[in-house]
């Protein structure tokens, strides 16, 4: 077999020029399997425009090699599994009509679905679905920031950060180049876990410590500096804030106008139908 795929690519490499120009007049077959045959025609989908020659041998045989693979495959599925030929036509048949009528819900949707979703939106789906929103870690505001032990200005950044001036923290963000890694919006919620990874130096114990509002840790390592102040803990079963879970629930609204706009869709076409006697239940 791998020596009939090197023959068909020879032969087609030699037979580039011809190879590539359809005639729809006579059918050139250009491989083989069993009773099956591949045509020149069959490759008139698979070219874009402009493309270089080798570029079009390449793709032709990359073809011709996955279609002979398909073809024997197919043959020993055919042959081994000949018993369950009427289950698979069925499942076929079953799947075409639910690609027709899952294109066409996706049609009407796109076309008339409301997407615009506003703060008032979200703030009433909040309200009426809070207990649906309860969290499985624990939240966490905070600031931090990553330096070189040995920096010159050492004092100055650890004076800046611990202040809560906001003339403070503006000087901080405006000495972004010292820092090493920087969280300073402590207005955000941030995952608990994702502060671990943020800084590998905390660990399982400085746990309890940090989620604990208002706390302070600061460690180092052979060669940083890490300063982590807490400003507010959610912790693990509490709700979660709408802004933390706002992108959530504007998917969720979503979702559920897309299942209202295909129930209506539905019984609209139903009773359209049932108006015009298209249909008879006996």
């Amino acid at each position: 077999m791998k020596y009939r795929y090197i023959c068909i690519i020879a032969i087609i490499s030699l037979q580039s020029c011809d190879y590539f120009t359809i005639k729809k007049d006579n059918k050139h077959p250009v491989a083989r399997v069993n009773n099956t045959y591949l045509y020149k025609e069959d490759f008139k989908n698979i070219f874009t425009e402009n493309i270089v020659k080798q570029d079009s041998i390449l793709i032709a045989n990359n073809y011709i090699n996955n279609w002979i693979k398909q073809q024997l495959l197919l043959s020993k599925a055919h042959l081994n599994l000949g018993n369950k030929t009427e289950e698979f036509e069925e499942l076929v048949i079953k799947y075409r009509k639910d690609l027709f009528i899952n294109s066409y819900k996706e049609a009407v949707v796109k076309q008339y679905l409301n997407t615009e979703i506003t703060k008032k939106d979200i703030e009433q789906f909040y309200k009426e679905n809070s207990q649906n929103f309860k969290l499985n870690e624990e939240l966490v505001k905070l600031k931090y920031i990553k330096i070189d032990k040995e920096i010159l200005n050492k004092k100055e950044l650890i004076k800046l950060f611990n202040s809560t001036k906001k003339e403070d923290l503006d000087s901080l963000n405006s000495k972004e180049l010292f820092l090493k890694s920087h969280h300073l919006n402590d207005s955000i919620w941030v995952k608990y876990s994702d502060l671990m990874l943020k800084i590998p130096v905390l660990n399982a114990d400085d746990k309890k410590q940090l989620l604990k509002k208002g706390s302070f840790i600061q460690k180092e390592d052979s060669l940083s500096l890490y300063l982590v102040a807490i400003k507010q803990v959610l912790k693990r079963n509490e709700i979660a804030p709408e802004s933390y879970i706002t992108p959530t629930i504007k998917q969720m609204i979503l979702h559920q106008r897309k299942l209202l706009l295909i129930r209506n869709i539905e019984e609209t076409l139903i009773d359209d139908a049932n108006k015009k006697q298209q249909f008879e239940i006996y």
